[in-house]
């Protein structure tokens, strides 16, 4: 096997700076998906959504150690 022969790496224990680019952008997607729809607050879809949104905004968070401006225009991600 050819890959047998490779060097492995230790992982890094952070995201670099390209990846937490390409983190921001794929949040900040998955963010628009969530909030956009228009539906009633008490239905299940509207739930499951929310809590989503709630762990998404906290991932942001801790991955940037700042509130980014799609969080900050939503007020911060409280449901």
């Amino acid at each position: 096997m050819e890959f047998a022969t490779m060097a492995r790496s230790k992982p890094s224990q952070q995201l670099s700076q390209a990846e937490i680019e390409r983190f921001l952008v794929a949040a900040e997607a998955l963010h628009w998906s969530i909030v956009k729809p228009f539906i009633s607050p008490h239905c299940e879809h509207y739930r499951a959504t929310r809590v989503l949104h709630e762990v998404l905004l906290k991932s942001v968070r801790d991955v940037t150690g700042k509130e980014v401006e799609f969080i900050r225009w939503f007020g911060g991600g409280s449901a």
